[in-house]
């Protein structure tokens, strides 16, 4: 269980442990604090949460009527101790401020908080201090962001100061983030309350830092859908890059995706159903070849039966060749031979046959044929004799 509760109106917030208690919004509690229990309203009640939070004080209890009545007697004398300090300080003619009293019940001591633009000396009115409000006075001098964090007040995005509701500790910020970001340098857009750069400046800057260094600067090379470009400029809240376009010259925004390398080839790695054209002809050397699917149809398609199959495809310029059978060889003849001479050059070498198979069949058909008819040549007959 855990309660969010706050020493005044539209202050900070403090997260407590309700312990056996079940205060409502509005309710006056007790909370343990180094000085002792103080009195503090309860701005949300108590719920559960999924994560194991640890080191949250635990509420003392419920603030009682005399609990309520030295509450409203302390804001009483915090008011005066503000108007006497006020007061003494022009007296003293010192150049300081007060931004913020705080009394402590149990020890009857102010802390009074104050601002200058310079050490103070201050000695004589902590003696007068003293003698007036008749407590032990304590005097702290406070830098511009811990003033407006006490103070508190309207932001420019008018919400409350973020020093005043839940910023914990104050980070460092440059003019560079402004910089980043692309904002007007101009002090009065980029100053807080407490006349500081804003803490918000910080908020965004990490997502600046990651989108400028991931996309090509300005100046850079890139394609585009729309054609080839150069970009001009970097729009990091819609996450888009400016593209000056070498056709025409005219400009087009384009996604982070779209001109990023990365992104480009994590595309073209795994291609999904709305991949474009140029893309997928791309892609078509990564893909199974339609070619062995054709030739899973014939006998002899290269299949090893040992490992996988590859298409044998043959060479363009060369046709592949088919050894016969060694038994069935066909004889060479004189007349083949004339005949092979007699056959004109540029006669074009004959289409390799669709399957080695039925040209074994044909080459030993053509042998048996060559052999039962080759016989000698009859000898020439006398002069004179006919046969």
């Amino acid at each position: 269980m855990m309660c969010a509760v706050t020493f005044s109106p539209r202050g900070r917030l403090y997260y407590a442990d309700p312990g056996p208690y079940s205060p409502k919004v509005g309710d006056k509690v007790l909370i343990p604090t180094d000085a002792g229990p103080e009195v503090a309203e309860c701005m949300w009640a108590p719920q559960w949460v999924s994560d194991d939070i640890g080191g949250l004080p635990v509420l003392a209890g419920m603030a009682q009527t005399a609990d309520i009545e030295r509450y409203a007697t302390s804001r009483r004398r915090r008011a005066q101790a503000r108007v006497a300090a006020k007061r003494l300080i022009r007296e003293h003619e010192l150049p300081m401020k007060v931004v913020g009293v705080d009394h402590i019940w149990a020890e009857n001591m102010f802390t009074i908080y104050f601002t200058a633009d310079h050490r103070v000396d201050f000695r004589g009115l902590v003696r007068d201090l003293a003698r007036t409000l008749a407590a032990r006075i304590d005097l702290r001098q406070l830098s511009a962001r811990d003033s407006a964090r006490i103070q508190g007040g309207i932001g420019s995005c008018g919400r409350d100061l973020c020093c005043a509701t839940f910023l914990t500790d104050f980070e460092p910020v440059s003019i560079r983030m402004a910089k980043d970001q692309d904002l007007p340098l101009n002090p009065m857009k980029i100053s807080g309350a407490c006349g500081r750069l804003m803490c918000c400046l910080r908020y965004e800057h990490p997502l600046y830092e990651q989108f400028k260094a991931e996309v090509p600067a300005v100046g850079a090379r890139v394609s585009t859908p729309d054609g080839d470009g150069r970009v001009v400029s970097h729009d990091i809240p819609r996450d888009q890059v400016m593209v000056r376009l070498d056709a025409g010259g005219g400009r087009c925004a384009c996604s982070r995706a779209s001109v990023c390398d990365s992104r480009k080839e994590y595309e073209a790695a795994r291609p999904g159903p709305g991949t474009a054209p140029g893309v997928a002809d791309a892609l078509v050397g990564q893909q199974p070849d339609a070619a062995e699917s054709m030739d899973d149809r014939s006998p002899d398609n290269g299949r090893d039966a040992a490992g996988p199959a590859y298409p044998m495809v043959p060479s363009p310029t060369v046709p592949p060749l088919v050894a016969p059978d060694p038994a069935v060889a066909r004889p060479a003849t004189a007349a083949a031979e004339s005949a092979t001479s007699a056959a004109p050059a540029a006669t074009a070498p004959a289409a390799p046959p669709p399957d080695n198979a039925r040209a074994r069949r044909r080459l030993r058909r053509q042998a048996s044929r060559d052999t039962d008819t080759s016989y000698p040549a009859p000898e020439a007959s006398p002069p004179g004799q006919h046969t």
